[in-house]
């Protein structure tokens, strides 16, 4: 792993080992995305989870922040707000190429 992957796991603390069955549903986890696509970059994790529309239990709201940035929905920016950087034209655009 190099340095900037270093940082960035470090920057991103989900806390979630010594959580027990937490499986978000799926509006909950579509919810929680939405909120990060519209309000991207305006606030950090604990201010994102408190203007949420609906109360999610903390533990319930890592686990979905940890699924967004494991699947490169989400990053963080160097002061710590949460950034929606997903791409889906990007995305199409590399699953389409010719492979040599």
């Amino acid at each position: 792993m190099d340095s900037i992957s270093i940082q960035e796991t470090k920057k991103m603390n989900f806390n979630i080992e010594n959580i027990i069955s937490r499986s978000p549903r799926l509006e909950t986890v579509i919810m929680v995305e939405k909120f990060i696509k519209d309000n991207s970059g305006d606030f950090k994790k604990t201010e994102l989870f408190n203007k949420l529309p609906k109360k999610v239990m903390w533990g319930t709201f890592n686990v979905i922040l940890k699924y967004l940035w494991d699947t490169n929905k989400i990053g963080i920016d160097r002061k710590g707000f949460v950034v929606y950087i997903w791409n889906p034209e990007a995305a199409r655009i590399f699953k389409d190429r010719k492979r040599y």
